[in-house]
């Protein structure tokens, strides 16, 4: 098992002065991320409280696992949102 750090950014499609709930495809996207495997995200939200970035603690068998998961979420597809995924080795604690 792997463990990746996932941050997302604003996208070309991100509608500024609009709240996150107020995006295109909010319904779609919460939907989405609701209906990810059980046990996949480990942690997730804004990162220094604010809505312009955020990351996720994710739990694959692989990178690629990982995108294929992630990938489909329809603020990726539309632009809504920007991903970067990156291998996370975890030397203290236990993620669980």
């Amino acid at each position: 098992m792997a463990y990746f750090v996932v941050s997302s950014y604003h996208g070309p499609a991100w509608k500024e002065g609009r709240g996150m709930r107020e995006q295109p495809q909010w319904d779609e996207h919460r939907d989405f991320m609701n209906a990810l495997p059980d046990g996949f995200v480990l942690l997730g939200g804004p990162v220094d409280g604010h809505r312009h970035r955020a990351m996720l603690i994710v739990k694959s068998e692989s990178l690629e696992e990982a995108h294929r998961i992630l990938d489909p979420d329809p603020w990726v597809r539309s632009g809504v949102l920007v991903e970067l995924f990156e291998p996370w080795d975890i030397l203290i604690g236990n993620p669980g």
